[in-house]
């Protein structure tokens, strides 16, 4: 192993045990972090319902679970569980937008001043 590459690794190990100064830097992303959230949360937890419903939709239409059920048609009920499904997943991304669209300007003004003052030294 070349020196520069022990180097690398030792330096690369010993930031693993050092304590970390926290700074500006760290409180911006943390504060990025803080406004994504909340529409990451919402996107994939109302994503993750809306496909599990089109699957019900779909086991309703393509299995005999409608008949398990007590159904003796549940084409018509799939089709209509299936449609709520997709609906779910086509308003997901245009809620998701606008979730995050609002906590960008609500936390607008402090992302600026935290990040200029870090630009500006």
């Amino acid at each position: 192993m070349e020196r520069n590459d022990q180097e690398y690794l030792v330096q690369k190990i010993r930031t693993q045990y050092t304590e970390k100064e926290h700074t500006q830097l760290d409180a911006l992303r943390a504060l990025d972090k803080k406004v994504k959230r909340p529409a990451d949360v919402f996107a994939s937890v109302f994503g993750s319902i809306g496909a599990i419903v089109i699957g019900a939709g779909m086991s309703l239409v393509m299995t005999d679970l409608g008949s398990t059920l007590g159904m003796t048609d549940a084409m018509v009920p799939g089709i209509a569980v299936g449609v709520v499904g997709m609906l779910m997943a086509i308003v997901n991304y245009p809620v998701y937008k606008r979730i995050l669209e609002s906590r960008r300007k609500k936390y607008a003004d402090q992302v600026l001043a935290l990040s200029d003052k870090i630009t500006k030294g």
